[in-house]
């Protein structure tokens, strides 16, 4: 058996496992959430689905009326999610706040290495300084919430740095793969 193959397996799993938690924690602040909760879950979720269907080596992604709704939908997640930010505000729900404010420094630094893969890989070690002190200060909230004994917020604040750390390691993977794809000379035909 391929070991490659069977980690490969594994992550697809992983990954697999956590959109369905995802998604079972959707249902759950739709149901049993306030109404800016719900809203912000979905939109988030949303955002996720939008941003691995972008990134995706599928050819059916590429076409340009499919591209331009993937754009235009991820538009509209991403007012969403700056209306629940907001909302939090007004709220003075300030851990919410907070978490909002970092997710969304994370998604603009995730849309300049998408956008701008080759300058980001030469400059990785800034890319991963800021990723790192963003997510080191989202892991922070997971524990807060806790301590305040809202297990749930606690539980979806870690989940979602799961799935981010996944979004992100594929990320690193496939930009690193495509630099090295562009980086090797052709060959000359014999």
């Amino acid at each position: 058996m391929n070991p490659h193959a069977t980690r490969a397996g594994r992550y697809v799993l992983l990954q697999r496992a956590v959109v369905v938690l995802l998604a079972v924690n959707c249902v759950i602040y739709v149901l049993k959430g306030a109404a800016r909760e719900a809203a912000d879950s979905m939109a988030w979720f949303t955002l996720l689905a939008l941003f691995h269907l972008e990134t995706s080596a599928q050819p059916r992604t590429r076409h340009a009326l499919v591209a331009a709704g993937i754009r235009y939908l991820r538009l509209g997640a991403a007012a969403v999610v700056a209306a629940a930010a907001l909302a939090y505000l007004h709220a003075q729900a300030w851990l919410d706040a907070a978490n909002s404010a970092l997710w969304i420094a994370v998604v603009v630094l995730l849309e300049a290495q998408v956008r701008h893969p080759a300058f980001s890989l030469r400059h990785r070690a800034f890319f991963t300084a800021i990723a790192a002190t963003l997510y080191g200060a989202l892991a922070l909230l997971p524990l807060a919430w806790i301590a305040q004994r809202e297990w749930l917020a606690g539980y979806d604040a870690a989940l979602w740095l799961a799935a981010f750390a996944i979004v992100e390691m594929e990320l690193w993977s496939g930009a690193a793969s495509r630099e090295a794809i562009s980086r090797t000379p052709p060959e000359t035909p014999r």
